[in-house]
């Protein structure tokens, strides 16, 4: 019989969390979860964020805090500038009367089926530009994540061992 100590299962989650990773696996850890933070599967991101770190075998906890790095009121400007940035990529012209559209979309009540069927109509013309732009600006984000989190977690192991040293 297995008998649970406090040493165990601190042992146990320091291995399910990989938190004594290298500083570079940490740092793509968060990076790998701030492109799924930031791509075109938004929904899915925490989904896919704790799959891809538990098959790559990276700390879970980064990768987290990585993919909830896209707060809530970043979220509309972050995908609408994207998109916009997809639609120049993809040299796609927004549709006549998209803002109109978008804004009618207001007079409507979100918990009717009418209203999700007109979103749907609105926002299918961008389509391709959104999933370009935002798993463009996901692989930027990423990028600048991975250098930031690993100057920060080195900085960080760098302080944590002159304390312990000092004692």
């Amino acid at each position: 019989m297995i008998h649970l100590t406090k040493a165990l299962v601190r042992r146990w989650l320091d291995q399910l969390l990989h938190i004594d990773d290298t500083p570079e696996r940490t740092a793509a850890a968060f990076a790998l979860g701030v492109f799924f933070g930031f791509s075109p599967f938004l929904g899915f991101h925490t989904l896919l964020g704790i799959t891809f770190a538990f098959l790559l075998n990276l700390n879970r906890v980064a990768a987290l805090l990585g993919v909830y790095s896209n707060l809530p009121w970043i979220i509309a400007p972050y995908y609408a500038v994207a998109t916009m940035v997809g639609a120049q990529i993809t040299r796609q012209r927004i549709p006549r009367g998209f803002r109109a559209q978008l804004a009618a979309l207001f007079d409507l009540s979100m918990f009717e089926g009418e209203f999700w069927h007109r979103l749907v109509v609105v926002l299918k013309p961008l389509a391709v530009p959104y999933v370009v732009g935002s798993t463009f600006g996901a692989l930027l984000l990423a990028a600048a994540a991975y250098q930031l989190a690993l100057a920060f977690v080195k900085s960080r192991r760098k302080i944590h061992d002159i304390i312990i040293h000092k004692h």
